[in-house]
């Protein structure tokens, strides 16, 4: 008998309580111990959660960017690390179902997403490329019927936890390092070993040091089509969209502490309003304006059409809301601790907004700001419409 498909409504009141009753209840060790968040995401998959943006002809929800962007941006609320593994795991969800639904093999694997909801990881840097991720050096080895894919990777995105990884590499042996194909590549198919450590400032529970991946699998695990394709029309767009949603999470939790120490205050003294009351005002009103910048990528992108995607002003948009989003939630996490001062730089404390900040400073790490203003730029050379001419 097939499982009834999950309401967007259902989805929502489910990660609200994983939220409330089992992230943030271990962010705090997640964070200090550097471990994985594995409590977090085993609620997840108990609640379907995992297989949210499978098509409900699979037997998915079928959700959208706007409702996964609030699906992503509830979890951050109560740990920032947990809603990034999240964002990431439906980043790579998606390059399936946008780009592998009409592919036998990638049709039966959505399938058993839904119903054994295993966590995808991420792996799309390399020793080698210095960050571009449209460049490989690791290629696809056919050998009849199966493949051989060997990587050595500078960050895999909590490959060690992960049932599944979807890699990056050359198409061929003979193919330049931009021709380029994702495959997938199964925990029981693969061998793992860890190049590097995973000491960080922030983001601590996503657990994603170097790897040297070896694999071995059946040729229908790559996707079909170019690399280049599934980045412009799906990786990019939901990373970016994704990830603003997450960092407003962290910046929102952080300013929900500042107004419980505001109202606090306030109960001091009845009938008077705090002088931070007044800062608070200020921080809501950009966290709001950062809220409705992700939300309006979001719902346009529910919107467009594939070749609108794959336009100059659609990526001009996705470089404006990450740079503006990774930029904007630090800002609003230090605006919070101005407002609780010593309380929220105590770590012992309710109020604390160390973690907080400590996330949301990878913000404009994650795909370098300066990587992402340098492409703006030379589209801004010639895409004239952007600047209203």
């Amino acid at each position: 008998m097939t499982a009834p498909i999950p309401s967007f409504d259902t989805l929502l009141n489910s990660i609200r309580e994983v939220t409330t009753t089992v992230a943030a209840r271990h962010a705090n060790e997640v964070d200090a111990q550097a471990r994985f968040p594995s409590e977090t995401i085993a609620a997840l998959r108990d609640a379907g959660l995992l297989s949210a943006p499978v098509q409900q002809a699979f037997g998915g929800a079928g959700c959208s960017m706007l409702q996964l962007a609030q699906l992503c941006a509830t979890l951050a609320q109560g740990c920032g690390a947990s809603g990034m593994v999240l964002a990431m795991h439906y980043i790579q969800v998606a390059c399936l179902v946008r780009h592998g639904a009409d592919d036998a093999f990638f049709a039966e694997y959505l399938r058993d997403l839904v119903k054994y909801q295993p966590l995808l990881a991420s792996m799309t840097s390399e020793v080698g490329t210095f960050g571009d991720t449209r460049s490989s050096v690791c290629a696809v080895e056919r050998q009849g019927a199966r493949f051989v894919l060997n990587k050595d990777a500078t960050t895999g995105s909590y490959c060690a936890h992960a049932d599944a990884i979807l890699v990056t590499s050359r198409r061929d042996a003979q193919a330049p390092a931009s021709d380029q194909v994702l495959v997938l590549v199964k925990r029981e198919d693969s061998t793992l070993t860890q190049t590097t450590s995973w000491d960080t400032l922030g983001m601590r529970g996503t657990c994603s040091p170097g790897f040297r991946l070896e694999s071995s699998a059946p040729v229908e695990q790559i996707v079909p089509g170019a690399f280049g394709d599934i980045a412009a029309q799906t990786m990019v767009p939901y990373s970016h969209i994704l990830w603003s949603a997450l960092w407003w999470g962290i910046a929102a939790d952080a300013v929900n502490r500042a107004a419980a120490y505001v109202r606090g205050e306030a109960r001091k003294n009845p009938g008077t309003v705090p002088p931070t009351a007044m800062r608070l005002a200020e921080v809501s009103a950009q966290l709001q304006g950062m809220r409705q910048q992700w939300q309006a990528s979001a719902q346009a992108f529910d919107q467009a059409s594939e070749q609108e995607l794959l336009d100059m002003a659609w990526a001009l948009r996705l470089n404006n809301l990450k740079i503006a989003c990774s930029d904007a939630a630090p800002q609003i996490v230090h605006r919070a601790l101005q407002i609780v001062g010593v309380l929220g730089y105590k770590n012992d404390s309710p109020f604390s907004l160390g973690r907080h900040y400590r996330d949301v400073l990878s913000a404009s790490l994650m795909i370098s700001n300066e990587r992402i203003a340098a492409k703006s730029a030379s589209m801004l050379l010639v895409h004239k419409d952007t600047l209203g001419i």
